[in-house]
């Protein structure tokens, strides 16, 4: 194990809270700021290997004091790898993890992980097909599993399987570790309504820890007494406040623990691990620090704390009122992982925000709006200047085009920037409109301040043509003119409104509202939520079998479905719109035909709202691709790897420029793909 600096008597470098140090045993933590243990899906072989660790690596050359990586983390064979975890159950991890600890101590941060046992938060079906194990034989809602209730084999078995994947953790030279109580075996054994033995693990909340309390002995018995150990350990999981005080009070007594890093509430369903452990979008900012604080108050151990902490002026208030030891900013670093650094040199305001979109709970963890994050090993998060500067012309100041002024600008590029609307955002302003969605306007914020403080010439209510171009003399053209409502190819489209439109104007003053959602998107729900709220009559149709399926990996789903059933809109399913048309009295009547049934649906209404995605606004890119070098193609084996496009040879004599499109102006995808293409098209051009 790396060995630290234990003189924390020396003056802190900075007043800034963020920026004192924090002595956990021999360790001191350079600052109060850390990523917490996360399961970010970029293992390979079970293992942390090249990918995984530069994704953690990025935080420590951002100046982050500690990283905890191995979001559940498994102990035993019994802990199947359910969303990709490490597998920490046996030694060939160990060379992985010397690998990482020296990248990582390298830039003087700190390194440990989570070690933890699912047991009925596993997956049967998963190798090996074992039974998911338990205190009892309840079953988890979320994971389906219903468990084995565990035997005292079982339990002496696992205890000592904590113990060695604590051994290999410090013969990894990682700085410390912990394990996972909210929801995981050790909280199961906490947790009085999983918890239903009556044997000496059950009943009183002293014999609940004392599962717990021997996995600690049992890691103690293998890497010492200074060898910094804590748990994440929640909250009111299955019990009131007082109780989760007690337990931990008597956790601290034994001892074997030298901090809790504290989250808040159940994650045994969707809806519980949206609100509780990993709060969404609709979520208030910090939502728990009060209860982490309360705890911190009630406890001697140092206090870590993680739930949506994503800007700098929360993570200062609770570290500088003492409410908390060290502050979790995970999700905040996916979306900047150089935070710590910007501080340090009085540059925050210059942090990309974490807008909250939860896109980083897809399958990988990707940012929204950091095409970086999570592929360091093909795309640097730091743009290199260019060593031929050249005059870059970009039309459309959505989310692609913004993000391709900014990079092309970043690069020494002479970058111009045309916009038909009156502002920057393009369809990010009407996703921006709903009411718990509203902080998505801070991807288009972010990207103008960033054009302003780089120079770039932007120009506003100016819809590009040909001849706007040409005059430009441009070396390079980046079409990001994005897309326009699908309605055309509908039969009766013409009597529709495109979501745009219902989001974009005044709601009617009466009638029926029909919301079709045929993509899964959240525009459709933004528009019944817009409706709803103007008192009309609101029913929802959608292609797919449950509202919101392109949101599901983030929760967002969830939220839709539970508002409209406290709005009350009635819901079909599994239909797809093929026609409308409009009768008498202005009612419209739209056919839809069954996905299960093949029969035809009619529903009427006074207002049909569609949501069919976008079709590409392309008039602009079809134009120049004659004046083009390269006709308007893209190599995409390097656009695919962030590689510069080859210069080529010209398509015609006329050729003047190279052509490129991105986001929507290909095809209808997501804020993400848009910024992605931006990025990887621009950073080495």
């Amino acid at each position: 194990m790396t060995q630290r600096n234990t003189d924390d008597t020396r003056p802190a470098a900075s007043s800034d809270p963020l920026l004192q140090p924090l002595s956990i045993k021999h360790l001191v933590l350079k600052n109060r700021v850390m990523s917490t243990s996360h399961a970010s899906r970029l293992i390979q072989g079970e293992f942390p290997q090249e990918v995984y660790q530069r994704y953690h690596e990025e935080k420590a050359r951002g100046g982050i004091g500690l990283t905890m990586f191995g979001g559940s983390s498994n102990v035993s064979i019994d802990s199947p790898n359910t969303f990709q975890q490490i597998n920490m159950g046996v030694d060939e991890v160990v060379p992985h993890l010397q690998r990482f600890s020296e990248r990582v101590h390298a830039h003087g941060a700190a390194l440990m992980c989570q070690i933890t046992h699912l047991g009925r938060r596993g997956d049967p079906y998963a190798e090996p097909w074992l039974p998911m194990l338990a205190p009892s034989a309840r079953r988890e809602t979320l994971h389906r599993a219903i468990p084995q209730a565990m035997s005292e084999h079982d339990i002496k078995r696992i205890v000592s399987d904590f113990g060695r994947a604590a051994r290999r953790c410090m013969e990894g030279g990682l700085d410390g570790l912990e394990t996972h109580a909210g929801g995981h075996l050790i909280g199961q054994f906490l947790d009085p309504t999983v918890n239903l033995r009556t044997d000496r693990y059950g009943g009183s909340a002293t014999n609940r820890c004392r599962f717990a309390i021997e996995v600690h002995e049992a890691i103690r018995n293998e890497v010492g007494d200074a060898y910094p150990v804590g748990l994440r350990f929640a909250l009111e999981d299955g019990c009131s406040f007082e109780e989760s005080l007690e337990m931990a009070r008597i956790l601290q007594q034994s001892e074997l623990f030298d901090f809790f890093n504290v989250v808040y509430g159940r994650m045994d369903t969707k809806m519980s691990l949206i609100v509780n452990s990993m709060p969404g979008m609709f979520m208030p900012s910090a939502p728990w620090l009060s209860k982490a604080a309360a705890f911190r108050r009630a406890v001697r151990l140092p206090v870590f704390h993680a739930a949506k902490i994503a800007d700098l002026a929360t993570a200062r208030y609770a570290i500088g009122e003492g409410l908390i030891d060290m502050v979790g900013m995970t999700r905040a670093h996916i979306a900047e992982p150089h935070l710590v650094r910007l501080i340090e040199t009085g540059r925050e305001e210059a942090a990309r925000p974490c807008v909250g979109g939860s896109y980083c709970r897809n399958t990988k963890a990707t940012c929204i709006h950091n095409p970086a994050t999570a592929r360091e090993t093909f795309l640097p998060h730091e743009i290199a200047p260019s060593a031929t500067p050249r005059k870059v012309l970009v039309v459309g100041a959505g989310p692609a085009g913004l993000e391709a002024a900014r990079v092309c600008a970043s690069r020494g590029h002479r970058v111009s920037l045309l916009e038909a609307a009156d502002r920057a955002g393009g369809q990010v302003l009407l996703a921006a409109s709903g009411s718990w969605r509203k902080d998505l306007i801070g991807i288009v914020d972010w990207r103008v301040g960033e054009l302003e403080r780089l120079g770039v010439e932007v120009r506003y209510n100016q819809y590009a043509e040909l001849g706007d171009v040409l005059e430009q003399r441009p070396d390079v053209v980046i079409v990001a003119t994005g897309g326009i409502p699908d309605l055309d190819a509908l039969a009766g489209g013409q009597w529709c409104r495109s979501v745009a439109d219902a989001l974009s104007d005044t709601p009617p003053k009466g009638g029926r509202v029909l919301v079709y959602d045929g993509t899964g998107r959240h525009n459709a729900y933004l528009c019944a939520e817009r409706y709803v709220a103007a008192g009309l009559d609101v029913r929802l149709a959608l292609l797919d079998a449950l509202p919101a399926q392109e949101t599901g990996g983030r929760g967002d789903d969830l939220v839709w479905m539970r508002n409209l059933e406290k709005w009350q809109v009635p819901v079909r399913a599994h239909v797809e719109l093929t026609q409308v048309q409009r009768g008498d009295a202005g009612v419209l009547r739209a056919i839809f035909r069954h996905q299960l049934t093949g029969d035809l649906v009619e529903m009427e209404a006074e207002h049909v709202v569609v949501e069919r995605g976008t079709i590409a606004v392309d008039d602009l890119f079809e134009a120049a691709r004659v004046h083009s070098v390269n006709d308007g193609q893209t190599d995409l084996a390097a656009f695919a790897r962030g590689a510069a496009q080859p210069l080529g040879q010209p398509a015609n004599g006329d050729a003047q420029f190279h052509l490129y499109r991105i986001g929507d102006a290909v095809a209808s995808r997501d804020i993400h793909t848009a910024i992605y293409d931006a990025y990887r098209l621009c950073v080495a051009m």
